[in-house]
C-alpha cells in the first residue's frame, strides 16, 4: 500500500506544470557537492596535520635536556615557516608536475603555486577534486612533516642556521621530488607502488635524511663511552606525552585527508574506515611497547611506550583503509616492537638518535609499506620494496651530500664548550627555564 501511495504521488507531482522543465534544468546543474566537500575535507585535515606541528615540538622539548629545550621549539616554529615559503616558490609543482622535464622523475623547477582568482565561479572550478589553496595547503603539512623528522635526531648538537639550509634544500627539493615518483604520477605509480598517506615518502623520507645527518654529525659528547651507552633522559616527560597525544590526534588528519574525496557516502565512508583503523593502530603500537619493556627490563619505559605508539601510526599510515580493526591491530602492534628492539641497536652501533625518530618514521615506515600488500589487492611486496629503496637511496644519498657540503663551507656542529654549555645560551642567548640550573 505504501508503495502504491508514492507512485501515485510521484505521478501527481510529474503532471504539475513546470516541474518537468524544473527537473531538466537541475539536471544541467553541475554537482558541486564532491568539490565542496573534498575542499573542506583538505583544510579541516590540513589543520589538524598543522596540528602535528606542535605535537613534534612539545615532544622533542620533552625527550631533550633542559639546557637545549628553547633550540628545539626555535628548530620547530622556524623549520615549518621555511617549508610554507620553499613549498609554495619550487616543491608544490614540482611535487604535481602539469609537465615532466625527465618523464616521471623530475617536474619542473620554479613553477610559482598560483591560487584561484577572488569569488571563483563554479563553471571555472575543478569539481571533480577540490580547490587549489586546499590542496595547496593539505599537500604542504606533509612536506613540513619530513623536516620535523629530521629535527629531533640532531638534537643538542647541530647549530641552527646549517640546519635550516638544510630544511630549505629538503623541502623545497629532496622531499618534493621524491613523493611526486608515487603522487605526482612517476614512475613509483606507473610500476604500481603504493603508499597511500606516506610511511615511505613522508616518514622514512624523514628517517633517511635524519639519519645521514646523524652519520655524519657524530653523536653527543658523552653518549658513548667504552663501548656503553650513557642515558641522557630527556627534561619533560609530561610534554612530551602531550606531544604524543597531539601527534595522535593529528594523525587523524594525515591518513584521513588522503582519502582525497568526501563527495561521495562511499568516500566519506571510507574517512571513518581510516580513523578508525588508525586509531586502532596507534593503541596497539602503545600497548605492544608496554608489554615489551616490562618483559625486557622489568619495568614499563613510557618513552618506548610513546614512540611505540608513534611507530603504530606510521606502521598504519601506507595503507589505512583496506585492512579490518584486527589488521591494523597487529600492523600498529609489530611497529610497537619494532620501535623496543631497534632503539638499543642503534646505540650499539654508536648512532645517536635523541629522540627515536629513526627507528619510529625509517624502521617502522619500512614495515608499514611492506605490509600494504597483506590487504591492498593489485599491490606485491617485490614493488613495496623497490619503492621503499629507491625512495630511501635518493633521500639518503642527496642528503648525505647536502650534510657534507654544510659541514665543510660553514660547519654543522657546535664546539664542544658549547655543546656541554647548552645550545639554548650559545646558539640563542636565552634559556627555556630560567629559574632552573641547566641540566
Amino acid at each position: 500500500m505504501k508503495k502504491l501511495t508514492v507512485t501515485l504521488a510521484a505521478t501527481a507531482l510529474a503532471a504539475l506544470p513546470g516541474l518537468a522543465f524544473a527537473q531538466e534544468a537541475a539536471a544541467e546543474t553541475p554537482d558541486i557537492n564532491p568539490y565542496i566537500f573534498t575542499t573542506l575535507l583538505f583544510l579541516i585535515g590540513g589543520f589538524l596535520v598543522f596540528w602535528m606541528a606542535a605535537g613534534f615540538a612539545m615532544l622533542e622539548a620533552g625527550l631533550v635536556r633542559s639546557k637545549n629545550v628553547t633550540m628545539q621549539l626555535t628548530k620547530n616554529i622556524a623549520l615549518f615557516s621555511i617549508a610554507a615559503i620553499m613549498y609554495w616558490l619550487i616543491g608544490f609543482n614540482l611535487m604535481y608536475p602539469g609537465e615532466w622535464m625527465i618523464e616521471g622523475v623530475m617536474g619542473p623547477w620554479f613553477s610559482i603555486t598560483s591560487l584561484e582568482t577572488v569569488g571563483l565561479d563554479a563553471a571555472d572550478a575543478s569539481l571533480d577534486y577540490a580547490s587549489v589553496g586546499s590542496d595547496f595547503f593539505f599537500q604542504l603539512m606533509f612536506c613540513a612533516t619530513t623536516a620535523s623528522i629530521v629535527s629531533g635526531t640532531l638534537a643538542e648538537r647541530i647549530k641552527l642556521w646549517p640546519f635550516l639550509i638544510f630544511v630549505a634544500i629538503l623541502t623545497g627539493v629532496i622531499y618534493p621530488i621524491e613523493a611526486s615518483w608515487q603522487w605526482g604520477g612517476g614512475f613509483l605509480s606507473e610500476m604500481g607502488f603504493s603508499d597511500f598517506a606516506g610511511s615511505t615518502l613522508v616518514h622514512a623520507a624523514g628517517g633517511f635524511a635524519a639519519l645521514a645527518g646523524a652519520l655524519i654529525l657524530g653523536p653527543r659528547i658523552g653518549k658513548y663511552k667504552d663501548g656503553k651507552t650513557i642515558p641522557m633522559p630527556g627534561s619533560n616527560l609530561a610534554l612530551a606525552t602531550l606531544g604524543t597525544f597531539i601527534l595522535w590526534l593529528g594523525w587523524f588528519g594525515f591518513n584521513g585527508g588522503s582519502q582525497l574525496a568526501m563527495g561521495t557516502v562511499g568516500d566519506v565512508t571510507d574517512v571513518s574506515r581510516i580513523f578508525a583503523n588508525t586509531n586502532m593502530a596507534a593503541a596497539a603500537g602503545a600497548v605492544a611497547a608496554l608489554l615489551l619493556t616490562q618483559a625486557l627490563f622489568k619495568k614499563p619505559d613510557l618513552t618506548m611506550v610513546l614512540n611505540g605508539a608513534l611507530a603504530g601510526l606510521v606502521s598504519i599510515t601506507a595503507g589505512p583503509l583496506d585492512p579490518s580493526l584486527f589488521g591494523a591491530l597487529w600492523i600498529g602492534a609489530i611497529g610497537g616492537v619494532i620501535v623496543v628492539i631497534v632503539v638499543p641497536m642503534l646505540d650499539k652501533l654508536q648512532i645517536d638518535d635523541v629522540v627515536g625518530a629513526i627507528p619510529v618514521h625509517l624502521v617502522a615506515g619500512f614495515w608499514g609499506t611492506f605490509a600494504v600488500p597483506f590487504y591492498t589487492e593489485g599491490t606485491s611486496f617485490v614493488t613495496q620494496i623497490i619503492g621503499f629503496v629507491a625512495i630511501g637511496a635518493f633521500t639518503f644519498i642527496v642528503s648525505g651530500i647536502v650534510w657534507f657540503i654544510l659541514k665543510a663551507t660553514m660547519g654543522i656542529r657546535v664546539s664542544e664548550e658549547d655543546e656541554i654549555n647548552g645550545l639554548d645560551m650559545a646558539e640563542l642567548g636565552m634559556e627555556a627555564y630560567p629559574e632552573f640550573k641547566a641540566g
